[in-house]
């Protein structure tokens, strides 16, 4: 049985003028890791305020653990883990302080559940006479998690727990959230980043609040039918306008150093009269090159 089940779940704002999330349904197994992925306004934020109870949807229904998000609310709050996308902890309170309060509020202590949190929690000792608001990104993240983590809930959810953080911060949140599955809790993470998503098992691609895509991060890469290239020359901005002017190319999308292309009816052999095509249109210095479509490339692609 799955341990989060979403069925035909929508929620509108501002009398119904604002749609977050339309019709979505989906299924998470019991220890998987999920990934909601998307930019900002995609829905992720409703879905997990709704799977955690502290929103009402307007259509459709939801589960966590077998229990309804609406009749079984008090339920499902006892079980659940939530860490939302701002730092929510009391920031006058010193990292020991709010450690203990959100232990206290389940009836339980650091060192009950000292083997789940462990390896979040020695990061922190070193900090924890100090106030949560004097912290710095990353730790905060890993005070919140912990505070999240401190009644060993079934579910943990994390709306964009790395946003804001740098990226070695980032690195390790995820390694703590792979040392996590091993204690068999159901984790669904939201984030932004694409490079994100095939830290995943499985994830699901949302666009306004609607599921563009449900799969594992290679099986989504794999349906990605066209041959992409990565372009570039001296001039990138001319570049990507003249790439989009030429009736060979089916899409071009900007990438940092290069520009994605990908050509009509997959013709390989439009890779080589690229390069002349360009110099007639005064480029230097170009590069072509075969590459793998990445999770973002196909986002993109789903879009269209």
């Amino acid at each position: 049985m799955a341990d989060v089940v979403l069925n035909s779940i929508s929620k509108t704002y501002n009398k119904g003028a604002t749609r977050a999330v339309n019709n979505v349904s989906f299924e998470v197994n019991k220890g998987e890791l999920f990934g909601l992925i998307g930019p900002d306004g995609a829905g992720k934020t409703s879905i997990f305020r709704i799977l955690t109870t502290l929103l009402l949807p307007d259509n459709g229904t939801a589960s966590v653990n077998g229990y309804d998000v609406v009749k079984d609310y008090k339920i499902i709050r006892r079980n659940v883990g939530y860490m939302p996308g701002r730092f929510s902890l009391y920031q006058d309170l010193t990292v020991e302080e709010n450690l203990n309060f959100f232990a206290t509020v389940f009836n339980t202590s650091i060192k009950e559940n000292y083997e789940l949190v462990k390896d979040i929690y020695v990061q922190l000792e070193p900090f924890k006479s100090r106030k949560a608001g004097k912290l710095s990104g990353g730790m905060k993240q890993k005070l919140a998690l912990c505070c999240a983590l401190i009644h060993r809930p079934t579910v943990l959810f994390l709306d964009e727990p790395t946003t804001g953080v740098d990226v070695v911060s980032r690195k390790e949140f995820w390694e703590m959230l792979k040392r996590l599955k091993q204690q068999v809790i159901t984790i669904l993470v939201s984030t932004p980043y694409m490079d994100e998503a095939t830290l995943c098992e499985r994830i699901a691609l949302l666009q306004n609040g609607e599921i563009l895509s449900i799969d594992s991060p290679q099986t989504i890469t794999a349906q990605f039918l066209s041959t992409l290239y990565a372009v570039r020359s001296d001039n990138m901005s001319k570049l990507l306008h003249d790439l989009r002017k030429l009736s060979l190319v089916k899409s071009c999308n900007a990438f940092g150093a290069y520009h994605h292309i990908a050509f009509q009816n997959n013709d390989p052999g439009w890779a080589q009269q690229l390069i002349p095509l360009l110099e007639a249109q005064q480029h230097t210095n170009i590069e072509v090159k075969s590459i793998e479509p990445t999770i973002e490339d196909c986002f993109i692609n789903l879009m269209k």
